[in-house]
């Protein structure tokens, strides 16, 4: 079953704060759920389908539901990792067309920064009984050490250059200093970023995503509710989303799983990379972007380190306007889990609420989509079409 046009993005909100030491995890899912609420016109009441992932509290949907008092036909807590949310926009379509629900909502929210998390180099402890968790764990593995191998593969395979990398974080500031939510506002060169300290072998600290506290929150419904909303009205009309395992470690670690969610999702929306007016592309690290931008077809592999060079990243220039609130390099990683926002600031081009400075004239086409978990390991992807009606 074809979900195209099945459910309506109705509400969408950022928590504008990116250190929240006074507030629990629970207040922050509490705050976005409103917030995004009240962007849709509509209340705790209408809500009969609720999607959170393992960044609830108690990583179990159960008690958000119960903290927000929610009277629900419908609840999913499936978790891959920072795509968890784009996940859900279609398990949400899929929810509504089979008449399991009529209002979803859809939050996440964290505190990493408040917690001192520091994810990308210290080694993370993971489950004793993840299967691959013997075979790793004795390398002690970091994820900045990982995706410096990553960025070290493409150089090898490709010749991209850290200059190359260092134009995805040029494009993301650029955007920022628009934003007066964004973590780090100020624009910097590439010249900055090669100044940077190097964490680890292939990246350095500007290739690197902030971390921070907030959250967000989106709200899907039905097509004859979006109609009875006064509000603009864009519908989810493409969705894909895949696992991409390890192959028994014979894997490309220049490939990412957008090899299969991409094409599933514009298979679904009935168009191609060269239609999109507007990207969204989860950015935690400078690497992972251009692997993206490769894998979705926005350019053939290998040649994302010019595209981004040439300044194609860079609304009002460039040929694919790309994370216009300042992405996870700048302007906020909540949770440690960038999907959220993404799909955000995709729902903001096409109502033409992003910053008129970088908001993308007549978009009516846009594109969100990420990773979940890391790479190099089995890790989700998943990819969101959005269009404005």
């Amino acid at each position: 079953m074809s979900l195209n046009g099945r459910a309506y993005v109705a509400g969408a909100f950022e928590h504008p704060t990116r250190h929240a030491p006074d507030r629990s995890v629970a207040r922050l899912h509490a705050e976005c759920a409103l917030g995004a609420l009240a962007d849709a016109g509509l209340s705790l009441a209408d809500v009969d389908g609720y999607f959170c992932a393992a960044d609830a509290p108690g990583a179990n949907p159960l008690w958000m539901a119960d903290y927000l008092n929610l009277k629900l036909r419908w609840l999913d807590g499936t978790d891959s990792g920072g795509c968890s949310y784009l996940v859900h926009v279609a398990h949400a379509a899929a929810a509504i067309a089979a008449g399991h629900c009529d209002v979803a909502l859809v939050t996440l929210a964290g505190r990493p920064r408040s917690e001192g998390l520091s994810i990308g180099t210290q080694m993370r402890a993971a489950a004793l009984d993840r299967p691959d968790e013997p075979f790793d764990s004795a390398y002690r593995p970091t994820i900045a050490a990982v995706y410096g191998l990553i960025a070290r593969r493409h150089m090898h395979e490709y010749g991209t250059t850290p200059e190359e990398m260092a134009w995805v974080k040029v494009s993301a500031s650029r955007h920022a200093q628009h934003n007066p939510h964004a973590f780090l506002r100020k624009p910097v060169t590439v010249a900055d970023v090669m100044a940077s300290p190097v964490i680890a072998d292939g990246i350095r600290r500007h290739d690197c995503c902030v971390i921070t506290d907030g959250g967000g929150a989106v709200v899907l419904v039905r097509p004859e509710i979006a109609r009875s909303l006064a509000r603009p009205r864009v519908r989810a009309i493409g969705m894909g989303e895949t696992v991409w395992t390890q192959t028994g470690g014979y894997i490309d670690i220049t490939r990412s799983g957008a090899e299969r969610s991409g094409p599933a999702a514009f298979a679904e929306a009935g168009v191609g990379p060269q239609d999109i007016k507007y990207a969204s592309i989860y950015d935690n690290f400078t690497i992972m972007v251009l692997i993206q931008l490769e894998d979705l077809g926005f350019c053939p592999k290998g040649a994302a380190g010019r595209f981004a060079a040439e300044g194609n990243l860079i609304a009002g220039q460039g040929r694919l306007p790309w994370n216009t609130d300042g992405g996870g390099l700048c302007n906020n990683h909540p949770a440690n889990r960038g999907g959220m926002t993404k799909l955000i600031e995709a729902v903001r081009q096409l109502r033409g609420e992003a910053h008129p400075a970088v908001q993308v004239p007549n978009c009516d086409l846009a594109l969100a989509c990420g990773p979940g978990r890391v790479m190099g390991n089995g890790h989700g992807h998943a990819t969101v079409i959005l269009e404005r009606e």
